[in-house]
């Protein structure tokens, strides 16, 4: 097996890149409060697409050139995209945070299950259930002061009705398992390799991004406009903010790639899990560099997020090594200490 076909390998790569994005995200959006969320992924898919026509007239990579006829296939995959940026972002609006968390984890069972259901994927077994399980109870341990005390509502959207917060929460787990699941088929319909992936992603997510940005972002043009050029106030951070975007539009390139990798390699429901996974390095960050507190509350959460992991990982393991069994290969023994090693390398890579 090549390293391009190491589903380890690609999990790896997607880790370090979605932790890279996540940081400099978090800086663009939460440092500096620019609420444009839309406009910066346009930024980022500009420059993704930018690099990867550069890379390729010096020829150090291949992608599919663009035509009509792989656009007009591949064109839904990136409205949805646009769909479960947008629903999420309204979701958040309204809802507080461990709640929200709560969901996207349930939405991971609603990807398995629709594998399963729909391009006939491993099936769901009780061992990779209950790691879903245990993934959906971290969150709920680690916003539990919110959940018990019935905080369902973001702080000042208390006027909203409950029920426009679980309707946009709604549609954003059925737009991201819709996202997930037909990102992995439409690859393989269309025959896409990784930088063909990347480049038909990017290019097409453009000009949705921006009408996007256009429809949805409108005060946030005013605000950022008062903010850091007239009177501009900020105006001391507009260069700093420029360098980030700059970067995070760098680093959107990695993630880009290491996403269609990882994908294509894995499956939908492993792709999810690896993410949500992904978020305890980013959480335990957060608390050691960034000051955020250590509850005992977001300490368990953490370590039941790991031991998820782990039970999913052996279950995975198992099940490829059930899998062999059956293509008339010879299993290797229980106690083989090369299981644990062989299981992880096969099942850490498929989302």
């Amino acid at each position: 097996m090549t390293k391009t076909e190491s589903p380890v390998v690609a999990i790896l790569a997607y880790c370090a890149a979605s932790i890279l994005m996540t940081v400099f995200n978090k800086v663009v959006l939460s440092t500096y409060n620019f609420n444009m969320p839309f406009l910066v992924l346009a930024a980022q898919s500009i420059c993704t697409t930018v690099m990867v026509v550069a890379f390729g007239k010096f020829n150090l990579i291949t992608y599919r050139k663009y035509n009509s006829y792989d656009a007009k296939r591949w064109f839904p995959i990136s409205v949805a995209l646009v769909l479960m940026i947008y629903t999420g972002a309204k979701a958040l609006k309204y809802m507080a945070i461990p709640v929200f968390t709560v969901f996207k984890n349930l939405t991971i069972i609603l990807i398995a299950y629709g594998e399963v259901l729909f391009f006939k994927g491993s099936p769901v077994t009780p061992l990779i259930f209950a790691s879903f399980v245990l993934l959906v109870l971290s969150s709920v341990v680690s916003g539990w002061a919110d959940i018990s005390a019935g905080a369902v509502m973001k702080k000042g959207s208390e006027e909203v009705s409950m029920g426009v917060a679980y309707f946009w929460m709604f549609l954003n787990c059925l737009t991201t398992a819709f996202f997930s699941l037909s990102l992995r088929a439409k690859i393989k319909d269309v025959g896409f390799k990784d930088f063909d992936t990347v480049f038909f992603n990017n290019l097409l997510s453009i000009p949705v991004l921006l009408v996007s940005s256009l429809l949805f972002e409108t005060g946030g043009f005013a605000e950022s406009y008062v903010r850091f050029v007239n009177p501009g106030e900020e105006s001391d951070s507009l260069s700093f903010l420029i360098i980030a975007i700059a970067v995070s539009s760098v680093s959107a390139f990695a993630i880009s790639y290491a996403s269609s990798w990882c994908v294509r390699v894995t499956s939908s429901t492993t792709f999810s899990m690896v993410g949500a996974l992904n978020k305890l390095p980013i959480s335990v960050s957060g608390m050691v560099f960034f000051g955020d507190p250590a509850t005992f509350g977001s300490v368990t959460g953490v370590v039941v997020a790991f031991a998820g992991g782990i039970l999913y990982s052996y279950a995975k393991s198992k099940q490829a090594l059930a899998n062999s069994g059956k293509a008339g290969m010879l299993p290797v023994p229980v106690t083989d200490p090369s299981l644990n090693k062989n299981g992880l390398d096969k099942d850490a890579n498929q989302l």
